[in-house]
């Protein structure tokens, strides 16, 4: 009986981290205060704008774990990509874009 009761707790536990996400996944509003959704996708997070002109338009991926993600940013209105960051503290992103890894623009994104 208790060997049940275990194995069934671990089956448990495993399933609930399985299913935990990322902190970076979720609702953010934008410096420009348009709407982005980032959600998982393959083995990263795809960032897509939710409202405003660009509505629907996929604007980066992401890669990374905790509080750190690198990848690849696009300025909808350019349609340039960049290489870019996020890194999370608490309920604020910090989104940052660079050419080169020099020359570098960022913008704080709120939680929703």
């Amino acid at each position: 009986m208790i060997r049940i009761l275990v194995l069934a707790g671990a089956a448990t536990l495993s399933a609930s981290l399985a299913c935990a996400q990322e902190p970076i996944v979720g609702t953010w509003k934008t410096a420009s205060g348009e709407t982005a959704q980032i959600a998982p996708c393959g083995s990263s997070y795809c960032v897509t704008l939710k409202t405003g002109k660009f509505a629907g338009k996929k604007i980066g991926t992401l890669a990374g774990t905790g509080a750190t993600y690198d990848g690849e940013i696009t300025d909808p209105k350019s349609d340039k990509t960049y290489s870019g960051s996020g890194s999370l503290s608490g309920n604020s992103l910090k989104m940052k874009g660079c050419v080169l890894k020099v020359l570098c623009k960022s913008q704080t994104w709120t939680r929703l």
